[in-house]
């Protein structure tokens, strides 16, 4: 139905919270139109009644703001007046400690200048005390050189008298000064001269037995000192054989076994008649040690033939080496060296399997190496250099069956060649047995400490009837030359001196009788090392006065 007029007014809000009120005209519309004025009149009442809404919220958030606002000034300035007293307490705290570590140095500058206060004083003093004793420094360096001046005046009147009184003697005596001085000097040459021997007589005396009893002493506490065992090493030369039989399997077929056993150890295998034993033979040791040790194990397990043969001794080989080197580096650790050598470490191993007399000769090595030490020390020497050259005096016996010569030129050269360098160490080895000239004095200890570890009871296993009829069979062989007179040994048989006619023999045939002996001496006596013949040809030529 067609509306005549719809709203009068339209409300608005503007500004906020006043409502006004505008007046519309009245038109007679039609439905569309009123409908649309509808809707348009609605969503201006609702944006009004929104606005309204809003409206009231913003001035309730405004409100709340301020609040919060005033609150968190508030706390602000709470928190500014907290921070700023903690800051005023921790300025007074540090105000505090200032002013106590102010005065504690001001303390301690205080204490500083009075030290240096009392050290100036003292300083002062001495000072003066310096001045004071310069002073009669000088005055009594004015009397010295006046007292010198005086002296230098006397010495010359003094000369000046004595040569008038020499003159004046001369002329009395009808001498001169020269003459004058001879007869004195013989005058008093004779009238001392007896009284010089005696008193250099008595010295030698004196100095003999002090040396004498001295030695002593020296010896005995190194004997004392050293304790070593007193029972003679011993070398296996035998093996025992259960049954012939075995014997036999030993030997093997056309002695093939035997010959395979001494090719392959390089020692010797004596089988005689003698029941249940069977010999090893070599001048090696390490060889021999290496056969006997084979032959005893072979003889454990029964299987005898070249195969199993040159198995076993490939392996006791091995085993051997291991042992050399082992005992070696123990003896040497023993000893207490340093600085040694492989193959001087290898070759002192190698004496653990060499004897002389009975007697071990690396645990001789060790002996005279401490025997040489307690001497040295005792003798205010280098105890540490003197226990090397008793350990290494007799290295030369490793090898001296495989070189010419004796063992101490054949150890010399060794120890040489291998690394030693000190001149004592090397002349103790090659001077021990006398066959070079002692140049240091632990040459001497050594030789002394070789005889005291050859010497003691139970050392040596050859006994003295032995030792006799051996310097006795020596003496023998060089005596049976019809041009020797005389012949001697020394040095425990290591060396023989011979003295032929000089009547019956030219210096050329000396030599001859020398190389003779020496031959002899190889083909019919058994030593180690070897022995010194030496033949003097001596021409004596006398006259009678009467």
């Amino acid at each position: 139905m067609p509306i005549t007029a719809i709203l009068d007014a339209v409300i608005l809000v503007d500004p906020p919270g006043v409502i006004a009120a505008v007046p519309l005209t009245v038109k007679p519309l039609t439905a569309g139109i009123a409908t649309v004025a509808g809707v348009v009149a609605g969503s201006l009442l609702t944006w009004v009644v929104l606005r309204s809404v809003r409206t009231g919220t913003l001035k309730q958030a405004r409100i709340e703001a301020e609040q919060m606002r005033q609150t968190a000034a508030a706390e602000a300035e709470a928190e500014r007046q907290r921070i700023m007293l903690e800051a005023e307490k921790r300025a007074t705290h540090r105000r505090e400690e200032v002013d106590r570590e102010l005065a504690e140095a001001s303390a301690q500058v205080k204490k500083d200048q009075e030290r240096l206060d009392r050290r100036e004083e003292k300083l002062d003093l001495k000072l003066e005390r310096i001045s004071a004793t310069e002073n009669r420094l000088d005055e009594r360096s004015a009397d010295v050189e006046r007292l010198r001046a005086e002296a230098e005046q006397l010495r010359g009147e003094v000369a000046a008298d004595r040569d008038r009184m020499r003159r004046q003697l001369a002329d009395a005596a009808g001498l001169s000064p020269e003459q004058a001085r001879e007869r004195f000097m013989e005058e008093i040459r004779e009238q001392f001269e007896h009284e010089g021997h005696i008193l250099a007589q008595r010295i030698m005396e004196e100095a003999d037995s002090g040396a004498r009893g001295r030695a002593r002493e020296i010896t005995l506490q190194a004997i004392q000192r050293f304790a070593a065992e007193h029972v003679a090493d011993a070398t296996i030369r035998t093996v025992r054989i259960p049954s012939d039989d075995l014997k036999g399997r030993i030997i093997g077929r056309e002695g093939r076994n035997i010959r395979a056993l001494e090719k392959a150890t390089g020692a010797d295998i004596l089988v005689d008649d003698t029941p249940g034993v069977i010999s090893v033979s070599c001048f090696d040791p390490v060889r021999r040690a290496i056969a006997g040790e084979s032959l005893s194990r072979l003889v454990a397990d029964g299987r005898v033939h070249p195969s199993r043969i040159e198995e076993v001794v490939a392996s006791v080989k091995k085993e051997t080496e291991e042992t050399i080197r082992t005992v070696g580096n123990d003896a040497v650790m023993e000893a207490h060296l340093r600085n040694v050598h492989p193959k001087v470490l290898e070759a002192m191993g190698r004496l653990h399997y060499r004897t002389s007399y009975g007697q071990n000769v690396l645990r001789h090595s060790i002996e005279v190496a401490y025997l040489s030490q307690i001497i040295a020390d005792q003798l205010g020497l280098d105890g540490a250099l003197a226990r090397r050259c008793g350990f290494l005096h007799d290295i030369g016996k490793a090898m001296d069956h495989e070189m010419e010569g004796g063992h101490p030129a054949i150890g010399m050269d060794f120890a040489r060649r291998y690394g030693e360098k000190q001149e004592a160490v090397l002349n103790a080895i090659g001077g021990h047995h006398g066959d070079i000239a002692a140049t240091t004095p632990y040459t001497p200890i050594v030789m002394a400490a070789d005889a005291i570890s050859g010497a003691r009871p139970g050392a040596r296993r050859e006994s003295m009837e032995n030792y006799v009829k051996r310097l006795e069979q020596l003496e023998g062989i060089a005596t049976g030359h019809p041009e020797v007179t005389e012949a001697h040994a020394f040095q425990a048989g290591r060396e023989v001196r011979v003295i032929v006619d000089a009547d019956r023999a030219t210096d050329a045939e000396a030599f001859a009788i020398s190389r003779d002996i020496a031959r002899r001496v190889e083909e019919e006596m058994t030593f180690p090392g070897e022995i010194k013949v030496t033949v003097i040809r001596e021409v004596r030529a006398e006259s009678i006065a009467r």
